[in-house]
This record gives structure tokens, sequence and C-alpha cells, in this order.
């Protein structure tokens, strides 16, 4: 990806989800990932799922699986917490999980209730089982998105993909 493209990253990463023939998009709406969304929600082949928790998208992707569709589940580091309990589920089924986990807590953070779960997501995510691969620039993250697709549903193992906050942006507070 060439430096003048970095920040059309959510294409190549569409695309990639494509060709790995993912079908179903589980989210919790988020800025850093929303050019993302949009792809997939224009896109006649995937199912987007809005959800209201994060771990909903994990017991959705189980029974994506158990259907016989592959699913992503996109969110927040600050929803990792919330899917520690249901990734037991994956761990024991040897269910695959895909993950694109936008980062909060870091690079630039304006809100500090951030902080605490943008360190802990990585270590957290590693103790309950998934592989854990994190990406800071532009032209890594596709043949990432690609290499933990693969992973995921030829090991029916847990991959998380960290996009960190240098990528996605830094949220800005507005008074």
């Amino acid at each position: 990806m060439k430096a003048e493209d970095a920040s059309n990253w959510p294409v190549g990463v569409h695309e990639r989800l494509a060709a790995a023939g993912v079908r179903m998009v589980a989210y919790v709406p988020d800025a850093g990932v929303a050019r993302l969304i949009e792809l997939c929600q224009g896109d006649e082949t995937m199912t987007c799922v809005p959800l209201t928790t994060e771990e909903e998208g994990v017991a959705l992707a189980a029974g994506a699986w158990l259907g016989g569709r592959r699913i992503v589940l996109l969110m927040q580091s600050s929803g990792v917490g919330n899917c520690l309990n249901m990734l037991s589920l994956v761990e024991i089924c040897r269910l695959p999980l895909l993950m694109l986990i936008a980062m909060r807590g870091e690079w630039g953070e304006f809100n500090p209730w951030q902080v605490p779960m943008g360190r802990a997501a990585e270590p957290a995510l590693e103790l309950a089982g998934a592989t854990v691969h994190r990406v800071d620039h532009a032209r890594a993250v596709t043949e990432t998105v690609e290499a933990a697709a693969r992973l995921a549903f030829s090991s029916r193992r847990p991959v998380a993909v960290l996009l960190s906050q240098r990528l996605v942006g830094v949220k800005r507070f507005e008074e």
C-alpha cells in the first residue's frame, strides 16, 4: 500500500475479508472502523449485524460457524473486557473467531477511562487463548487481516488483529 493510500486501508481489508469467505459482520459501531463497516454494509454478499454489546458477537460467531458461515467481529478495545468470559466458548468448542479491534487508550488518547482496557486488551486476549497481531501502519493492515483470517478459519481458533490508535485515528472531544 502506498503512503498516499494510507487512509484507504478499509478498502483493502474489506477485499481481504470478502476473499476469505466472510459473509457476516458483527459490530459495535465505532468511528475507528466506520469506513470498513460502510463498505461491508454496501456489499450484497455480507450480512451486517449491529450489536448492543461485544459478547453478543462471540455468540453470533459461534452460531454463524455452526450454520456454515464465516463472520468477523469488529469492536473497540474497551469491548474486549466484555468478551472474556464468552471466549471460553470459542476455546472449548474449537470455533474460529476473527476479531478486528480498534484500539483506544494509547496514542494521543483524550479519555482516561479508555487507558486501562487499552493496556489490558492484548494480554487479556492472549490469556483467553487468542492469537494476537498488532498493526501500527496502514501498509501492513491488509496482509495481517488476510493472515489472521486464514489462521482463524483453518485452525478454528480465536485470532485478533489490534488496529492501533495511531492507525485508526485519535478521537477528539469537542466542547
